[in-house]
């Protein structure tokens, strides 16, 4: 007989029925009509295993079983099989609440679920984890959409750079995830995805073998492939007694940078596998750590700067680190006339409110052009050659923690050198060289050095003045986008957290917030619009979360702004839903501008002068008409429990927008729908 595929006493026995051997020992599945593996749910399948056998009257008796174990009636023609009507032990232990004890273990506090055929161990574990480990297990949050659960656990991570986790429903549900899966790809948030796989027995085996008839339909070859190229690891959980260790590989993976989701996935027999409770060291399941430049590169990069006329660094994820935007002012405030962009929106990177300070610009800016030293820190675009590119006599340095972008197929930047490095360790290395060698300090003081800080304090004073100018009001009562964020910038508290996804609006947003503390602006990571109706709800969770531990009453004010067709991208219906369900207001501005324009604006680039040039939105399909009720969708989906109201004439916006703001601090989310002209 075959060895007893069995983890623990308490689980009921059974044994397999033979399989012939194959007489080929070895082939590729491109070469096959079917291709398959064999294996063990668990190791401890291989030993002797005392366990609990059904008797002959129907009890369970306790006895030892092993390959050669001989009872009455027991051939190879039968199979001991599991009864769903035999009582489980509810004390049993097993793969998934390991799963859950590690995640706990490991800083996950929170794991938002859409749950499905393939988790009965998953939500008996869950009932397990609320009855025995009050405080010690993590919270789980409902999400009835997999877009809006995956991005609420990357606004979290992306606030707090703690992990959280999604468990989401096979490859349906893996499926479902996959514009969010991107966006934390791209955004570098650490998010780890569980996902069950269809059984692998369908006989009764094993507890968990395929009861209902989904079962076969979701029966895919390779589950994990479906978001594997997006994840910094994928695996399958193939038994339970090494789950944890599983769970913490993933982990590391996932904030080792660059962060990123990595994806897990186990079927209902393994995750329903009774095991011996146990622990592993936590602390032996660090991300990995980079360091910083060679000392060559320190003193080649230090001779750049201290010697331009008009060094600039351009960055993108620099912000991650919130201790960075102070660094990086202290090297804006030691080279004098460096100049400071932000070519990815993802994070506050660089204060508004220092002189050094371009703003937000999708690699198109006049600064790029000019520069004769340019270096590019932990940035995915710095500039688009179509539409800007260095001069040619420029001295480019690339500091990454992934220089070669490796996941992009085609990337490439002019550069004299790259390096991979830990940003912060980087500038500090340079600013201590700077700071410290008599040669480039004397190069970065006298007349020289204060004509360039005078110049760049002028031309920051052009530039605020110039965005005010573009954010008034229209003479026909009209606001657009500038003039909107301008009062939002007045009449939010001055530590509110920004979670924006306005898409052509973006830069009118960043001008006018003028965001100045760290971790006060997160954008979406990537493109896969709808992330800010999840991701502003991670971030008020995690703000209110990280509060309460400190003994606080609650976080920081969030503010949602999205473009109206990354709106309905956000699937409001169960933003709405989870914003009430679980009490987490927080304010959102539609930006009502009636249609998607992102659209239009790619086809300019490429057709200026084309036949869709001078064509409405209605004809190249972009337009919302009618234009859907915003606010009363959030609404609805909160049972009518939502601040919501329309604007669209500078009269009444302030009063709007205050009654907002007052609704959302006395824990009421508000859904404010504003019609915005378009280009201000």
């Amino acid at each position: 007989m075959p060895p007893l595929m069995r983890a623990t006493p308490r689980q009921r026995a059974f044994q397999a029925v033979p399989v012939a051997a194959s007489g080929v020992s070895a082939t590729r599945q491109g070469y096959c009509r079917f291709a398959s593996s064999f294996q063990h749910p668990v190791d401890a399948a291989l030993r002797p295993r005392k366990t609990c056998v059904p008797s002959f009257n129907g009890r369970r008796t306790a006895g030892f079983l092993s390959s050669n174990h001989n009872t009455p009636n027991n051939t190879s023609s039968i199979q001991r099989k599991w009864s769903s009507t035999v009582a489980v032990d509810p004390k049993m232990y097993t793969t998934s609440f390991a799963f859950f004890e590690a995640l706990w273990d490991a800083g996950v506090t929170h794991v938002f679920v859409n749950l499905g055929s393939d988790h009965p161990s998953i939500i008996e574990a869950m009932v397990k984890g609320a009855r025995e480990k009050k405080g010690q297990f993590p919270q789980i949050i409902t999400c009835p959409n997999e877009m809006v659960a995956m991005s609420m656990a990357d606004g979290y991570a992306r606030l707090t750079n703690k992990p959280q986790a999604v468990i989401v429903h096979v490859d349906v549900g893996t499926q479902g995830l996959g514009a969010a899966v991107h966006n934390s790809s791209a955004g570098r948030a650490p998010v780890l995805v569980f996902a069950g796989i269809s059984p692998i027995t369908q006989e009764g085996e094993l507890r968990g073998s395929r009861t209902e008839f989904i079962h076969w339909i979701q029966d895919v070859p390779d589950q994990k492939q479906i978001v594997a190229q997006y994840c910094r690891y994928s695996a399958e959980l193939k038994t339970g007694v090494n789950v944890k260790q599983m769970v913490n590989r993933a982990l590391q993976f996932a904030k080792s940078a660059p962060q990123g989701p990595v994806y897990l996935c186990g079927s209902r027999e393994v995750m329903e596998q009774e095991i011996e409770p146990y622990n592993i060291q936590q602390d032996e399941w660090d991300p990995v750590e980079l360091g910083g430049l060679p000392d060559s590169a320190v003193s080649k990069i230090a001779e750049a700067l201290a010697g331009a006329e008009s060094p600039l660094l351009i960055t993108g994820y620099a912000g991650r680190n919130p201790e960075m935007p102070a660094k990086l002012v202290e090297l804006a405030n030691t080279v004098k006339g460096l100049r400071v962009l932000d070519t990815g929106g993802s994070d506050m990177c660089f204060p508004a409110n220092h002189p050094a300070w371009l703003g937000l610009r999708y690699g198109n800016e006049e600064a790029i052009k000019t520069a004769d030293t340019i270096i590019v820190l932990d940035c995915d675009v710095p500039w688009i050659p179509t539409q800007c590119k260095p001069r040619e006599d420029a001295k480019i340095f690339h500091i990454d923690v992934d220089p070669l972008k490796q996941v992009m197929p085609l990337f490439y930047i002019k550069a004299q050198a790259r390096y991979r490095a830990d940003a912060m360790a980087s500038v500090n290395q340079i600013l201590a060289t700077l700071q410290s060698h008599d040669s480039l300090k004397a190069k970065l003081a006298g007349g020289e050095s204060d004509k360039r800080w005078s110049a760049l304090q002028a031309s920051y004073k052009d530039r605020i003045d110039a965005i005010a100018m573009r954010s008034k009001p229209l003479e026909n009562g009209e606001f657009g986008t500038g003039h909107l964020c301008a009062k939002l910038r007045e009449l939010c508290p001055e530590d509110t957290i920004w979670a924006v996804e306005a898409v052509t609006n973006t830069l009118f947003v960043h001008d006018n917030i003028q965001p100045t503390k760290p971790g006060q602006w997160i954008n979406c990571g990537g493109g896969g619009l709808g992330w800010s109706g999840g991701g502003a709800l991670g971030v008020k969770l995690a703000s209110d979360h990280e509060a309460k531990l400190k003994g606080g009453r609650q976080g920081k004010f969030v503010v949602q702004i999205v473009g109206d067709g990354s709106f309905l991208f956000s699937v409001p219906g169960s933003v709405y839903w989870i914003a009430k369900r679980y009490d987490i207001p927080i304010l959102t501005i539609v930006l009502n501008n009636k249609g998607w324009n992102a659209p239009r604006r790619s086809l300019l680039l490429v057709h200026p002068d084309g036949l869709g040039a001078g064509a409405t939105n209605d004809d190249i399909h972009i337009a919302f008409n009618p234009s859907p009720d915003y606010a009363g969708i959030a609404k609805a989906a909160a049972g009518g429990d939502v601040f919501a109201e329309r604007v669209d004439q500078t009269a009444d916006l302030e009063d709007v927008l205050k009654r907002a703001i007052q609704a959302v601090q006395g824990g009421q989310t508000a859904v404010v729908d504003c019609k915005v002209a378009s280009g201000c």
